[in-house]
């Protein structure tokens, strides 16, 4: 152990202060700053926008995150919002329903939360002592030997003012687009990997109509679904997915416009009219298409990325928030077990979380059919594999193959 309760770590002779800039106030960057703060580190963070997010869509926290948030001291404050009465359903256009599966019958037993649930947990962990930079992003980067000179730039209301200080570790959680990739690790296009798929989601104003607050449900066809997400004592959310070949096109036309192409061109029926109606009228709305990030390395000797920046699993994978807060959570680990070090710091964290994204980041290959089946095929195969998991024996079955198979790889992210 390198830290004293005065917060001070030894750097050879002297007693100083390591400092850190972290990039992006979201769930990996928060994360990150907590477990900093409890090795000794001081931490400056920085946030592009002018404010705190909105309190954002769904998250399934699954057993890697619910581990790395219990260490973190924030899962109990997260909270769950699967409600007890909640009800799911396999609808199709005319509203027809059957009975379906929710994301608390997965195996695992995910918690089924808001992206806000987890940041305003963090959040609160940290403002006591944190200082936060809104509307200031890194506008230059050079690393040395002994420390990583940063530029910032702040935009106030008379302008933008900028400024250079000088930091010991820079962390870039600063998603998917991530600013501190592209001034240091090079542009997008070198690292982002396409899913062809689009993506919207909002939370709704009201149930849909026949529905009630307490049911989920999703109507899947080949190529497109839209998910309802049920939530303990909050609006139910939508996620639309849909393949498409050609994302430039869909970001030139309003989003709604292109949600209603993408289920056309038969009649939406009542369900999807009124959840893209509901969309349309959102004053808050996420639509993107689906990316991969994958890099040879996430690090050099002092600057990181971590999270969507480094990784991006993708919603499909159901492991972004989960991996942003383990990948945080051993990234202080690292850092305590190699003081003064950070380079060899940050290969150690790498060797030992790399093999568990690369894991997951497959996985949502695989999984993507169970979101968006591609065919008619994959529609029967996915209503299948809902039916086993709704058995009480096969799921136990299939619990365990699951379990077994990230075990390992998971305790290596845990990994003390």
């Amino acid at each position: 152990m390198f830290w004293s309760l005065t917060g001070l770590a030894c750097r050879g002779t002297d007693m100083t202060t390591y400092r850190a800039l972290i990039v992006g106030t979201g769930i990996g960057g928060l994360a990150t700053a907590l477990r900093l703060h409890d090795i000794g580190w001081e931490t400056v963070m920085v946030e592009r926008a002018a404010e705190r997010r909105s309190p954002g869509y769904f998250i399934a926290l699954f057993g890697t995150g619910r581990a790395a948030a219990e260490r973190l001291g924030i899962l109990d404050a997260i909270g769950n919002r699967l409600g007890d009465d909640t009800r799911n359903y396999d609808i199709d256009r005319s509203g027809r329903r059957r009975p379906g599966m929710g994301h608390g019958d997965l195996p695992g037993a995910p918690r089924l939360v808001l992206r806000g649930d987890i940041e305003s947990s963090l959040f609160d962990a940290v403002v006591p002592w944190a200082e936060i930079r809104y509307a200031t992003t890194p506008v230059g980067l050079i690393e040395h030997a002994d420390g990583v000179d940063v530029a910032l730039s702040t935009t106030t209301g008379t302008g933008k003012t900028e400024v250079s200080e000088r930091f010991d570790l820079v962390v870039g959680a600063d998603g998917l687009r991530s600013t501190v990739r592209r001034l240091h690790f090079g542009p997008d296009e070198e690292f982002l990997r396409p899913f062809h798929h689009m993506i919207g989601a909002t939370i709704l104003r009201r149930p849909v109509a026949g529905f009630s607050a307490g049911d989920g449900f999703v109507l899947a066809e080949p190529g497109r679904s839209a998910w309802v997400f049920a939530f303990a004592n909050h609006q139910p959310g939508v996620l639309f997915n849909y393949r498409t070949t050609d994302e430039e096109a869909e970001f030139g036309r309003p989003s709604a416009e292109s949600i209603r192409r993408a289920f056309g061109p038969e009649p939406l029926g009542p369900v999807l009219e009124d959840l893209v109606q509901q969309f349309e009228a959102a004053d808050d709305v996420l639509f993107d298409a689906a990316y991969q990030v994958k890099m040879p390395s996430w690090h050099t000797d002092r600057v990181v990325l971590l999270g969507d920046s480094a990784w991006s699993l993708t919603l499909y994978s159901g492991m972004g928030a989960s991996s942003a807060l383990a990948g945080a959570d051993l990234l202080g680990t690292t850092l305590q077990r190699n003081p003064g070090a950070p380079a060899r710091a940050l290969r150690e964290w790498e060797q030992k979380l790399r093999p568990f994204i690369g894991t997951v980041q497959t996985a949502a290959h695989k999984d993507l059919v169970m979101f968006v089946p591609r065919t008619r095929r994959d529609r029967t195969t996915r209503t299948i594999t809902l039916n086993l998991l709704r058995n009480p024996i096969t799921k136990r079955v299939m619990n365990k193959a699951i379990a077994q198979q990230f075990r390992e790889k998971s305790m290596d992210v845990a990994g003390a």
